[in-house]
C-alpha cells in the first residue's frame, strides 16, 4: 500500500514539475533556436565564406597531371596517315597554370561575396524580427484567453457559493423556487462560458507552442507580458532600411564586375614530362615548355552598354521601392503613435 501511494505521489510530482510558468522571452528564444529558416541562412553565410576561400585558391598556380597513349596501326597501307598520327604516341605531363588579374578585380569579386553575406545577415535579422512579432502577437492572444478563463472561473466560483446560500433559502421558503431555477440557468451559462474559455486557451496555447517549435503539449501558465514601446531614432540602423543600402552596394559592385570583364586577361603556363612518338631515341624525349596567353576585348556588339542599362534599370527599381517603403514606414509610425 505504501509503495502504491509513493508511486502516485512520484507521478504527480513529475507532472507538476513539467507544467511551469513561461514568459514571452522563453517562447521567443525557443522560436529563434528552432527556426529552420534561420539555420538555413546561417549555413548560406558559411557557404559564402567557403566561396571566398575558393575564389582566392583559384588564383593560385593550378597544377594538373595528364597522360595520353595513342596507337594507330597501318595494315597493308590502310590506316591513318602516319604524318598526322606518328603511328603511336605516349605523353605524360605535369602542367602549372597561373592567371594574373588585377588586385582591384579580386577585391570586386570578394566584395560580391561580402555583400551576399551582409544581405544574408540582414535577412536573418528580418526573419528574427518577424518571428518576434508573430510569437508576441500569439502570446498576447493566449494570455488574453488565459485571463478570460480566470475571470470566468472567478464568476463560476462566486455563483457556486451564492447557489449554496440560495439553495438553503429556497428550502426555507425565503427565496422563490422559480428565482432559484433562473439562477441555476445563469450558473450553467457561466460554467459553459468557462468551458469555452478553457478550450480557447488550449487552442491559443497550442498555436503558441507550435510557432515556438515546442513539441510538448503541456498546458503551461503564462506570465504577464511586459511590453515597452521603442522608437528608432536613426533610420540608418534600421534593418528595414539596411537592405536598400546593401542593394545599392551590390548594384555598384555589379558595374565594376561588368567593366573588369572587358579588361585584358593574361595567364602563363609551364609543363614538363614525357612526350614521344616512340621512334628512335625515345628515351631522350623528356622535356619541358612554357608559354603565355593574352586576351584583349575589342568589340562585343555593344553588350557592355546593354549590361550597364540593365543594371541602371535595377537601380531605378530599387529607388522606387525605397521611396514607397519610406512613405509606408512614416505612415505606420504616425498611426502607431496615435494608437
Amino acid at each position: 500500500m505504501k509503495q502504491s501511494i509513493l508511486c502516485v505521489l512520484l507521478l504527480l510530482s513529475v507532472f507538476f514539475s513539467r507544467a511551469q510558468t513561461r514568459n514571452l522571452d522563453n517562447f521567443i528564444q525557443s522560436a529563434l533556436n528552432n527556426s529552420p529558416l534561420i539555420k538555413d541562412l546561417n549555413n548560406q553565410i558559411l557557404s559564402a565564406q567557403i566561396d571566398s576561400i575558393r575564389l582566392q585558391a583559384g588564383l593560385k598556380p593550378q597544377v594538373t597531371g595528364s597522360a595520353l597513349g595513342l596507337y594507330a596501326p597501318v595494315v597493308n597501307g590502310y590506316g591513318y596517315s602516319t604524318a598526322i598520327t606518328n603511328g603511336q604516341q605516349l605523353t605524360g605531363l605535369i602542367t602549372v597554370d597561373k592567371q594574373f588579374i588585377g588586385k582591384s578585380y579580386l577585391n570586386a569579386q570578394l566584395l560580391t561575396i561580402l555583400n551576399q553575406k551582409d544581405s544574408l545577415r540582414n535577412t536573418i535579422r528580418l526573419s528574427e524580427q518577424d518571428l518576434r512579432k508573430t510569437v508576441t502577437t500569439q502570446y498576447i492572444s493566449a494570455y488574453g484567453s488565459l485571463e478570460q478563463q480566470r475571470f470566468n472561473q472567478e464568476i463560476v466560483n462566486l455563483l457556486t457559493k451564492e447557489e449554496q446560500v440560495l439553495l438553503r433559502l429556497t428550502r426555507a421558503n425565503v427565496y422563490k423556487q422559480a428565482d432559484y431555477l433562473a439562477f441555476l440557468v445563469t450558473l450553467k451559462q457561466a460554467q459553459l462560458q468557462l468551458s469555452q474559455a478553457k478550450l480557447q486557451y488550449k487552442a491559443d496555447h497550442s498555436t503558441l507552442k507550435y510557432l515556438a517549435g515546442i513539441r510538448d503539449t503541456i498546458l503551461d501558465s503564462l506570465s504577464t507580458p511586459y511590453l515597452k514601446p521603442t522608437y528608432l531614432a536613426d533610420r540608418s540602423q534600421s534593418i528595414f532600411f539596411k537592405q536598400f543600402q546593401l542593394d545599392s552596394m551590390r548594384i555598384q559592385n555589379a558595374y565594376q564586375i561588368v567593366d573588369y570583364a572587358y579588361k585584358p586577361k593574361f595567364h602563363a603556363y609551364a609543363d614538363g614530362g614525357y612526350n614521344s612518338d616512340l621512334s628512335a631515341e625515345y628515351y631522350k624525349h623528356f622535356g619541358a615548355s612554357a608559354g603565355f596567353g593574352l586576351s584583349i576585348p575589342i568589340y562585343d556588339g555593344g553588350q557592355r552598354k546593354l549590361a550597364h542599362r540593365k543594371i541602371a534599370l535595377e537601380e531605378d527599381t530599387r529607388q522606387q521601392y525605397k521611396i514607397f517603403f519610406e512613405k509606408q514606414y512614416n505612415q505606420q509610425l504616425r498611426q502607431l503613435r496615435k494608437q
